[in-house]
């Protein structure tokens, strides 16, 4: 069981799963449709039109200030917990986590999460998002490279239209992993009356001169690809080749040597196809490969540029001065950096609950032990579950 569930994980990386030890029956779950008009990113450009998807978990109880906001990662969506049809194969990918009696409960909390713009998963049926792969209304053809540079803020600034528009003006707490994690603390920074709790994991408080060249490896296949063609394939051949080797490059980034190396316990370095050609690949190669463009067929690649670009450009308050942007936090804060995370490294967590604790805010760092580096994040977090609802409910 243990071998399968890593091989799944590992080929699937990049889609939005999970693993839980839950034998209940699942908890089912609606996509709804959120469009608001006329928004204006950080960088200055209106959009006639945005459209995200959202779910919800729990109810929202009359005061409207039970209010658990999760925000996805990188490659993720607004799919964190139950399933849509109770005969899905996988749950959302924070199941083990959120759901009846489970550590953020709800049968307590209202659970709300969205789609963020730019959303990779374009050709997943059950994600919504605006971005290159949108209608332009002005020219009724696909935005591509047309469309504006988004942030992280502008991510939280469509989902605080969301939650407006609930009549939501209070989260009990917010939080995310990885890319999840800048938006949560973003909402702390940006919003600091309306943000109660912050749950930051497997995350960063802005990005360094490391992580955004290591980031550009994932842009560039998808940039040398012929079909690419700057941006402009739509209705033509899709860069999948670029693409897939981007899911490639993201897959061994988040995970831990550990793991990858158990994944394949008949792995054999000697291997007679690669020796006779070199235009063969060895046999491991061509599992992650196969699987990668599997994946890539229900993601768009701009949209994965533009994802990039957003995270290249995080810090927490769009503040060139780090200490001053976490000035602002009045949420109670939680950090979960994972202590093998080779791609967003636990000595940055360290920094930021250095500096929260000079400051003089509540703020509490416990590492996320396990040998997946980086997904720890998402699949070693049972151990927290009660740290996580004893912080929820204090």
């Amino acid at each position: 069981m243990k071998t399968k569930l890593i091989m799944s994980v590992l080929l699937l990386i990049v889609s939005t799963v999970a693993y839980s030890n839950d034998k209940t029956a699942p908890m089912l779950v609606e996509k709804q449709h959120f469009t608001t008009k006329n928004f204006t990113t950080v960088s200055g450009v209106t959009l006639s039109q945005v459209d995200v998807g959202w779910e919800s978990y729990g109810t929202l109880n009359k005061a409207k200030d039970n209010v658990v906001l999760i925000t996805h990662y990188f490659s993720g969506t607004s799919h964190a917990a139950g399933k849509y049809k109770a005969d899905d194969a996988l749950a959302g990918y924070w199941d083990a986590l959120i759901g009846p009696g489970k550590a953020i409960d709800t049968n307590k909390y209202f659970v709300i999460s969205s789609d963020t713009l730019v959303n990779a998963n374009w050709h997943d049926p059950n994600v919504i998002t605006t971005g290159p792969a949108s209608t332009n209304p002005a020219t009724g053809k696909p935005y591509g490279l047309d469309f504006p540079v988004v942030t992280i803020t502008d991510f939280v600034e469509v989902q605080k239209r969301l939650l407006d528009s609930l009549g939501i003006n209070k989260l009990h707490a917010v939080m995310g992993a990885s890319m999840g994690s800048f938006q949560a603390l973003e909402w702390a920074v940006r919003y600091p009356e309306q943000v109660e709790r912050l749950v930051h994991v497997i995350g960063a408080a802005t990005m360094d001169a490391w992580t955004v060249s290591a980031l550009e490896k994932w842009a560039m296949p998808i940039r040398l690809d012929k079909n690419w063609q700057q941006g402009n394939y739509y209705n033509k051949e899709r860069p999948l080749a670029g693409l897939t080797a981007t899911l490639l490059n993201i897959t061994q980034d988040a995970m831990h040597p550990l793991i990858y190396n158990a994944s394949f316990p008949h792995f054999e370095v000697l291997d007679d196809g690669a020796l006779q050609d070199i235009r063969t690949l060895p046999k491991v190669n061509q599992v992650l490969e196969a699987r990668a463009l599997a994946k890539a067929k229900l993601q768009d690649a701009n949209h994965v540029l533009y994802l990039v670009r957003a995270s290249q450009l995080f810090t927490a308050g769009r503040s060139a001065n780090l200490t001053d942007a976490l000035k602002k936090v009045q949420a109670k804060t939680l950090l979960l950096p994972a202590t093998n995370d080779l791609l967003l490294r636990p000595e940055n967590v360290r920094k930021m609950h250095s500096i929260m604790d000079e400051l003089g805010k509540e703020v509490t760092i416990s590492e996320i032990a396990g040998g997946w580096g980086h997904l720890d994040g998402l699949f070693s977090i049972a151990p927290k579950a009660q740290q996580i609802s004893e912080f929820l409910a204090n």
